[in-house]
């Protein structure tokens, strides 16, 4: 009954016109950001992140979580529609929903991606009442030594599955946990690597960084990879066009789909690092291998759309779990609203749900109304956010860089963070184009500062022994992760090795026997 009223309470402190205003323009401006060719939920957040200045705390988190579920749907309409994902969680749509526009069922593909992005979106936010409170339990029991070791299997999760070089990604994240030390030594109160600047006395900000490594960084990604040059083959769609609705035939195809890419996107969006990629490409796999026609897949079948669809979205509701929760974001684009809640002075973890029950589950009950919004927004107004993705790439790159910069400054009115945005943008491309990680360098920036201070609190309670972590059971059980995901990567190609030459050897003994049972019947 407590996750009843508690979320009775959340909708009560956000029904107010304001919030709801600011919970239309962050699904509105999600959409816009996902269309957006080149961008995705991390760089429209970063971008964003200025308008919410001057808000109160509850308005400001519930129009950027509108802003971050939102875009996941955008990418859909130009991976349906031109083939280009808005960005990777969408990359699984192209498979099935550009074959379906080509088919001139555009308009049926959109729909049925809306309709799977609400049913994911509701089932994660119910997913997330009744599941959120249980881990923030469970949480509330740690001390330093577990939360300093929660930081590291975030970080370790992330490496292990973004990229397909792991030492990149860890350099990234080493790269991260640099820019963090910038500052005041919070043990000594002594300046380090501020060169003299006062400016940097409180450390390099995150938005900046955040800005310039998704915004200019992906801006200047896309111009080097030829945006500016592409004609896109751009597919028209209309409410009043024949065939715009989906079929009964469509729904029967993609019910299950979208029931077990719900569930699937939101426990694989869980596991910090995983995300709604991987969840996303999960879910095709599993639709594609169940199917009764899976040589429809690839061609124009309804449920390899609805599915991924489903996935990616219940997975962006299952990343708020651990950064509601533990305070650790699962992926950039919850880094993001992780700087946002420090930014309000509002510290995620365990005892947010304690501390601040109305700001927490104001947040839950903002994704009930919110994915209704989606809804109704994403039905209705297809054909205009379609018309988004005609805009030349050449028109919009400079007007966002133009936004960064301007978004950079107001922060603090600081030119040097426009510049450290600007140098961020050149190191987020080249970063981009040689298969380093953002998305690791950012989370690392971000809690660099809470692994440090965890660390540094461990290091007082054990008198400076690291056998702390061995002597409390749920460090042992943190431990243990920490050792499979650094050691199921390098024992991978050697288990697979074994297993073939095991393959191998079963199927030569079988064909000797089989040439034995022949040659005997021969005898006989």
């Amino acid at each position: 009954m407590d996750v009843f009223n508690n979320l009775a309470g959340g909708i009560v402190s956000i029904l107010t016109l304001q919030n709801i205003l600011l919970l239309g323009a962050g699904v509105t401006l999600g959409m816009i950001v996902g269309v957006m060719p080149g961008l995705g939920p991390s760089a429209g957040l970063a971008i964003l992140l200025p308008l919410t200045f001057g808000l109160d705390p509850t308005g400001a988190i519930v129009m950027m979580a509108a802003v971050y579920y939102g875009s996941m749907y955008g990418g859909t309409i130009t991976s349906v529609l031109i083939n280009t994902p808005g960005e990777s969680a969408t990359v699984a749509s192209t498979f099935d929903g550009y074959p379906l526009a080509k088919q001139g069922r555009a308009g049926p593909a959109l729909i049925m991606a809306a309709i799977a992005s609400f049913i994911a979106g509701t089932i994660g936010a119910i997913l997330i009442s009744f599941f959120a409170p249980s881990v923030a339990s469970v949480a509330r029991t740690f001390g330093p030594p577990e939360l300093f070791l929660i930081v590291v299997v975030g970080l370790l999760t992330l490496i292990v599955i973004v990229g397909k070089n792991r030492l990149l990604g860890v350099i990234s994240a080493l790269i991260g946990f640099a820019l963090a030390t910038v500052g005041i030594d919070v043990g000594i109160g002594a300046q380090r690597y501020t060169f003299g600047s006062t400016e940097l006395i409180n450390g390099i900000d995150f938005i900046p960084v955040a800005i310039g490594l998704f915004g200019v960084g992906e801006i200047l990604h896309a111009m080097w990879r030829g945006g500016h040059l592409e004609k896109l083959d751009y597919q028209k769609i209309s409410l009043r066009g024949k065939g715009f609705w989906p079929t009964r035939a469509d729904f029967k195809e993609s019910n299950g789909a979208m029931l077990r890419g719900s569930f699937l996107g939101f426990f694989t969006g869980t596991a910090p690092g995983a995300g709604a990629t991987v969840a996303s490409l999960m879910s095709y796999n599993v639709e594609k291998s169940i199917s009764k026609t899976p040589e429809r897949f690839g061609k124009g079948a309804m449920a390899g759309l609805a599915g991924p669809e489903a996935a990616n979205n219940g997975a962006s509701a299952g990343a708020m779990v651990p950064l509601l929760t533990l305070g650790i974001p699962g992926s950039s684009s919850t880094a993001v609203l992780l700087a946002a809640f420090l930014m309000w002075g509002l510290q995620p973890g365990p005892l947010l749900m304690e501390q601040n029950p109305e700001f927490a589950w104001g947040l839950i009950a903002s994704m009930y109304l919110g994915n209704v919004m989606l809804l109704l927004i994403n039905i209705f107004m297809i054909p205009t956010f379609a018309n988004v993705a005609r805009v030349p790439f050449r028109v919009l790159a400079p007007v966002i860089i133009l936004i960064c910069a301007l978004g950079t400054y107001t922060i603090h009115g600081s030119i040097l963070e426009v510049w450290i945005m600007l140098a961020c943008g050149v190191l987020g491309f080249f970063m981009r184009r040689y298969g380093f990680s953002p998305a690791a360098l950012v989370i690392a920036l971000v809690l660099g500062p809470l692994a440090e201070e965890t660390l540094r609190q461990t290091m007082i309670i054990s008198g400076g022994s690291f056998g702390i972590f061995l002597e409390r059971a749920t460090s042992m059980w943190l431990l243990a992760v920490m050792v499979l995901l650094v050691a199921v990567p390098l024992l991978n190609p050697w288990i697979k090795q074994v297993v073939k030459v095991r393959v191998r050897d079963v199927g030569r003994r079988r064909r000797e026997q089989r040439r034995a049972d022949e040659k005997n019947d021969v005898n006989s």
